[in-house]
């Protein structure tokens, strides 16, 4: 059975920061109260219409393939974590797939809030480790700020936007993804919600006007939640790879409150320098939010070829989930590939295949 590596890693944040100063000019608050309760001093959040959960997550996917050395058209498989989706169909990976040039390539969205790169990348891994897919890109994107209600001190704090993303290849050579755990309690999917949208509450002038399509969130209770979980789900994805808590180099945690993590690291009776912790920059930016922590983690040195971590996250369903990893890095360092231009040569192709479907309509409805 082969093991699923971790070769590339990408991050795109928004060039627009704003700052907790910024926040007190529109809602009662101050950078001293939010840096209290969260840790986060600032969040980058996108400006117009050309900056999307697509493009941060294109952005985040070409670093990662360049990084890996891999060619678009090698990918098998592009599986896209978000709950902020560019629409509710097409899929967002199926427009980050097109925008790469990944014309051989699957692609799906998956939806478990904040712990969907998790799930994600354990998808990504099982299709590894099952044969059908050697080349895999996971991304996790988001444009929380379009779903945030700017007069609601107790979330416009807290969220940001950005994108990461991972490449996972298939070999012989142990390392990569060992064990992971997910999990679910739908029992609490109303602590976490944005209710409007859907088939349940498709738009209407009632939605927008009682506020369904922005977040809303009973902060203490999801507090209550993320700290009894993180520490254990580290344990039991630690132990499903037959290691010890000890083994680890450092962990990577969704970056939502410093105090959780705090309360993680206090769990596990290890020391917070041992947490990756990056939040202060970046705010909670939801399924991007692990793998921006890790790309940082790594161009920092703090991650290294041989180096044990855990993921470990929650989120809204009620969701959470950690998954084990035993870091890399590329399989080969022979810079022989070229991913700018193999993309351009897939986006010829996909535009090709647009202008036949149009001389396509264009025939058969003069045939009607």
């Amino acid at each position: 059975m082969p093991y699923a590596h971790i070769t590339g890693w990408g991050m795109s944040v928004p060039p627009k920061v704003l700052t907790n100063d910024d926040l007190s000019k529109i809602v009662d608050t101050n950078d001293e109260w939010i840096r209290d309760r969260t840790g986060i001093r600032q969040r980058h959040i996108v400006e117009d219409e050309s900056q999307s959960s697509a493009t941060l997550g294109f952005e985040a996917a070409f670093q990662a393939l360049r990084v890996a050395n891999l060619r678009p058209s090698d990918v098998d498989l592009i599986i896209c974590s978000t709950s902020t989706p560019e629409h509710i169909f097409p899929a967002t990976a199926c427009l980050i797939q097109d925008q790469l040039g990944a014309t051989r390539a699957g692609a799906f969205d998956l939806l478990a809030a904040c712990s969907g790169f998790i799930y994600a990348l354990n998808m990504g891994a099982q299709a590894i480790k099952s044969g059908s897919a050697k080349n895999v890109v996971v991304v996790g994107t988001e444009t929380l700020s379009r779903f945030v209600d700017w007069s609601d001190r107790n979330t416009c704090i807290l969220f940001g936007d950005g994108a990461g993303a991972f490449v996972l290849q298939a070999s012989d050579e142990p390392g990569g993804i060992y064990g992971g755990v997910m999990h679910s309690d739908g029992s609490g999917g109303d602590l976490l919600t944005l209710l409007g949208g859907g088939s349940r509450h498709p738009a209407t002038e009632l939605t927008v006007h009682t506020g369904m399509h922005y977040i809303h969130m009973d902060g203490k209770e999801v507090f209550r939640f993320a700290t009894r979980v993180m520490a254990q789900a580290t344990m039991d994805a630690v132990a499903a790879s037959g290691w010890k808590v000890e083994d680890l180099s450092i962990i990577i945690p969704h970056q939502a409150n410093y105090r959780i993590i705090d309360a993680a690291a206090r769990g596990l009776k290890m020391p917070i320098d041992k947490f990756m912790i990056n939040l202060d920059q970046y705010g909670n930016t939801s399924t991007a939010s692990i793998p921006i922590a890790t790309v940082e983690a790594a161009q920092q040195g703090r991650l290294k070829k041989g180096d044990k971590t855990v993921f470990v996250g929650f989120g809204a369903g009620l969701t959470w989930g950690a998954l084990a990893v035993e870091w890399t890095g590329p399989l080969s360092t022979e810079k022989s590939v070229h991913p700018e231009r193999d993309r351009l040569y897939g986006r010829a192709r996909s535009l090709y295949r647009r202008i036949v479907r149009k001389i396509e309509k264009i025939i058969w409805g003069r045939n009607e």
